[in-house]
């Protein structure tokens, strides 16, 4: 099932996105089914009994709650995640283009809630960064998690999976030690457009990731090359925090980023910005100047 957030003219809510006879639509699950939540947040934290109601609710609707998908905009799936977790240097090639060592351990970092856009709106370049940088990534999208889940059951706890753009102010990341200052501008986590629940993806470490600048490929990899996979990456962080409904775990990038280029190739106004991962399809923002 792909789910979304979409909103119209009169309302914000949670929906579900199918094609009917080659068409797009959009059901809206709250008015297929009033017993539904009216949040992506909220119908995850139901679990498998509550997607499964979604599913029949979007099989079942009547037509006051299909809504034709050029009458609404698709947000991030997840507007307002409670914790976007974020993994540093997880494909082999990244780390070794930016001369850092394989880790023994995941690198967690955070970003917050006002950094999320989603598809088609703008990356907005802050006027005190000249060096804004790219970075695709496969997120996970979590129901709710008990702590110290076992490295084999991990998968069960996952939602979804949506790309990611983990958007990097380099100039302000490397300024210290700690990266957040660089990692969290607003609109600097896109996603989208829609969340793929996880019975569609059954092994999320197969899937082709890329990058493209203005139709440009400047990164291309496969989730197979993850250091750490989205079981282990789980199994750690629940060793020290409670996972909930709509947090976000972003696994990291491949490599291709602009830093590590020569010459260097950071974000301007203009670009557009797509990442495309397969089965989940494609996000794109374009990129423009602060005002």
């Amino acid at each position: 099932m792909k789910l979304v957030t979409f909103t119209t003219q009169d309302r914000t809510a949670a929906g579900a996105l199918v094609t009917r006879d080659g068409v797009e639509q959009i059901i809206d699950l709250h008015r297929a089914d009033s017993s539904l939540p009216e949040t992506l947040i909220g119908l995850l934290a139901l679990g498998d009994a509550g997607l499964a109601r979604a599913q029949n609710a979007a099989q079942a609707a009547l037509p006051e709650a299909i809504i034709a998908r050029d009458s609404a905009k698709l947000l991030a799936p997840i507007p307002r995640p409670g914790k976007i977790i974020c993994i540093g240097l997880n494909y082999r090639d990244h780390a070794t283009e930016s001369n850092l060592d394989i880790q023994k351990f995941p690198v967690v970092f955070a970003k917050w809630a006002n950094c999320v856009i989603g598809p088609d709106e703008p990356i907005v370049l802050p006027r005190v960064s000249n060096e804004v940088d790219y970075e695709a990534e496969l997120a996970v999208v979590m129901r709710n998690c008990p702590r110290y889940v076992a490295e084999a059951d991990a998968l069960r706890y996952v939602a979804g999976y949506v790309p990611f753009h983990d958007v990097s102010a380099r100039d302000w990341q490397m300024r210290t030690s700690q990266w957040t200052m660089g990692k969290t501008p607003d609109t600097f986590g896109p996603m989208g457009p829609v969340l793929v629940t996880a019975d569609e993806i059954p092994d999320p470490q197969t899937l082709d990731i890329q990058l493209t600048i203005n139709g440009e490929v400047l990164q291309h990899s496969n989730t197979k090359h993850l250091i750490f996979t989205v079981q282990q990456l789980i199994a750690d962080l629940t060793q020290v925090m409670t996972l909930e409904a709509g947090d976000i775990i972003s696994t990291g990038t491949p490599a291709g980023v602009g830093a590590a280029r020569t010459p260097k190739r950071f974000l301007k106004a203009g670009d557009v910005v797509s990442i495309t991962i397969e089965k989940l399809g494609t996000l794109s923002n374009p990129v423009v100047a602060e005002s």
